[in-house]
């Protein structure tokens, strides 16, 4: 047997498997943050959905009342998806007085300042029968 005889050795150096842990952390962490983006855009879209249908319910059931002018500055709150939603409509007169523009303003605080979305429509003064 001789003593100075090589022998290989497989495996990786200590390097080698920092190197890939740190490739790997990188990504991992790459990942978490696309995923953590994704799940707040969903949860917006969410938001702005429900609080578009929070307006256009409002904005029907101005349609649907035999009350004109529509009352400015109105404020009320719903309760939809487990969410309470609150509303404030706003009411401009235009050149036709039998014409006015309403704007529903949603949010989740009472105070509407911090709103989610807004929709406006124009109501017509229903016909004397």
């Amino acid at each position: 047997m001789r003593l100075n005889q090589t022998t290989k050795q497989h495996g990786l150096t200590l390097l080698e498997v920092m190197v890939a842990l740190l490739i790997f952390a990188v990504t991992g962490s790459a990942i978490l943050k696309a995923a953590g983006d994704h799940l707040s855009g969903v949860r917006l879209i969410q938001d702005m959905t429900f609080a578009t249908w929070v307006a256009n319910n409002r904005l029907t059931a101005l349609q649907l009342e035999d009350t004109w002018p529509p009352k400015n500055n109105a404020k009320g709150s719903q309760e939809m998806a487990g969410t309470m939603w609150y509303w404030s409509q706003r009411v401009e007169k235009t050149t036709d007085e039998d014409l006015m523009l309403v704007e529903v303003t949603v949010a989740t605080e009472a105070n509407t300042k911090n709103s989610i979305t807004s929709v406006s429509t124009y109501l017509a003064k229903k016909p004397q029968s």
